[in-house]
């Protein structure tokens, strides 16, 4: 056989699970098996996390869920399957949020098919996180764009650290 084959699971209760994704993607033709998995962390931004709710728009996420398997199957061809599920509701630290797992002929294209699906995934599904703070407070995440700013902010204290100090050369 060789289409695609997308599993598109929405767990309301917000429990997921590898093994599922694993035996999903596992298939005699495939040498390659890749899988990302994403967990609530105790922290973002200097704050600390209790946890997150997740909310979506089921039906569109579906779709979009289908659409990243369809462009995924066009750019590194067939045979392949791929698990995409993301919770929703409320989860706790170290619960898991979102699982991809790519299986393919060889590791390349696993790799490849994986990183496609869970950037699209954090990009264009209709998916929206609100954190939950050990102050009490709660706020939306603005998704990718705060995910960016994170990571330049933590790359810049990692330059810093590095040369024993935080302060910027330029004048």
């Amino acid at each position: 056989m060789t289409d695609l084959h997308t599993a598109v699971i929405d767990i309301c209760d917000g429990v997921l699970t590898p093994a599922d994704a694993l035996a999903f993607v596992s298939d005699p033709r495939f040498g390659g098996i890749d899988m990302f998995i994403g967990k609530v962390r105790e922290h973002n931004l200097g704050r600390v996390v209790t946890g997150i709710s997740y909310d979506l728009f089921e039906p569109l996420a579906l779709r979009t869920f289908e659409e990243i398997g369809e462009r995924a199957r066009r750019k590194f061809g067939a045979p392949m399957k791929l698990y995409i599920a993301h919770a929703k509701g409320e989860l706790r630290i170290g619960d898991i949020a979102v699982i991809v797992a790519a299986g393919t002929p060889h590791r390349d294209e696993a790799f490849k098919a994986c990183r496609l699906a869970i950037e699209a995934v954090k990009h264009e599904a209709p998916i929206w996180k609100q954190e939950h703070y050990i102050d009490g407070d709660s706020e939306w995440s603005e998704g990718c764009s705060l995910c960016e700013e994170q990571r330049e902010a933590e790359d810049a204290a990692k330059r810093g650290a590095a040369h024993g100090h935080d302060h910027h050369h330029g004048r």
